[in-house]
């Protein structure tokens, strides 16, 4: 009986595929869990061990082995896969908060300075170069949008957005010299 399902089973019959499922399935999900020890994880590669020995069945040799054994030999192989990228994702996540450690925060005060430094600078532009800055940098307008909502052609908007960031620039740059 077991041979014969072997047989069928590389052949590409769709019963023997249900049938081999059916009995193998809990081996090769106990296998999983005892080494994933995660139900979900333990499912999935379940699944995938099925889905590969379909896909690879024509690999299988009924006159070398066993067809439980070979489903066995594919659970080993997938295993040791997840638990290999299961390390890999642990040492990923270790390096980004080792890195997040050494990082330092920046001081809340400083944002708060730079946003009232920013918003000055932009009072000095005058109108209509400061209202257009302040449409495009703080409710994230696109140039279009500024256009429609202040009836300024889109070429002036243009213009005066680059005209007011080489000015703020200029006057950064001047500020930062003094320091």
């Amino acid at each position: 009986m077991e041979e014969e399902l072997a047989h069928a089973f590389r052949s590409g019959e769709t019963a023997a595929v249900r049938q081999v499922y059916d009995r193998w399935s809990p081996l090769v999900y106990t296998l999983a869990l005892r080494s994933l020890r995660n139900e979900a994880d333990a499912e999935d590669l379940t699944q995938h061990v099925f889905v590969e020995a379909w896909r690879t069945r024509s690999r299988f040799d009924p006159t070398r082995g066993a067809l439980p054994a070979w489903i066995v030999g594919i659970t080993r192989h997938a295993i040791a896969d997840a638990l290999t990228r299961r390390t890999r994702h642990r040492d990923g996540v270790a390096a980004v908060a080792a890195h997040a450690a050494e990082t330092p925060v920046p001081d809340a005060s400083d944002a708060v300075v730079r946003s009232v430094v920013v918003a000055d600078a932009i009072a000095t532009l005058g109108e209509p170069q400061g209202t257009i800055v302040s449409l495009a940098f703080y409710e994230d307008l696109t140039h279009h949008q500024i256009a429609e909502r202040t009836g300024i052609p889109l070429g002036t908007v243009k213009s005066h957005i680059r005209r007011s960031l080489l000015r703020l620039r200029e006057t950064w740059e001047v500020s930062d010299a003094a320091l």
